[in-house]
């Protein structure tokens, strides 16, 4: 969640990297709720993979957004200490995502493929990640 999600003029967000949501990757590791001020990211990669994201700002409706499947990111949690870290899977889109906010930019402003973008009850008959048409994400 993201400080302008709730009409807090900050730049932080606060996010968590469930067990669950993990995607197939060895890096891609749990971690706890964290908080991130004045958050810097940086892409890794120019390669871009599509996946599932939903938004609380945009209930009920998901799509295929691409991303960067590596990013390094910096910032300060509450306690003023300095968080680095590097990231990659659900832990790295999370990142992006939440970053994205901070900058008025919502997931859709992402997308390439519009029929990949729909209401969470009618996509749930897909399964696993979305491919874009012409070619592999």
């Amino acid at each position: 969640l993201a400080a302008p999600q709730v009409y807090a003029p900050l730049r932080l967000f606060v996010f968590r990297v469930p067990g669950e949501r993990r995607e197939d990757d060895p890096d891609d590791l749990p971690l706890g709720n964290t908080v991130l001020i004045n958050p810097e990211l940086e892409l890794l990669s120019d390669d871009r993979v599509v996946n599932w994201e939903g938004c609380l700002s945009i209930p009920g409706l998901r799509a295929g957004v691409p991303r960067a499947p590596r990013v390094r990111y910096r910032g300060v949690d509450c306690d003023g200490n300095v968080v680095q870290r590097e990231a990659s899977g659900f832990h790295a889109r999370v990142v992006q995502h939440e970053s994205d906010h901070l900058d008025g930019i919502l997931y859709t402003m992402r997308m390439t493929d519009f029929r990949l973008f729909g209401f969470n009850e009618e996509l749930q008959r897909f399964s696993g990640p979305p491919r874009e048409a012409g070619g592999a994400t």
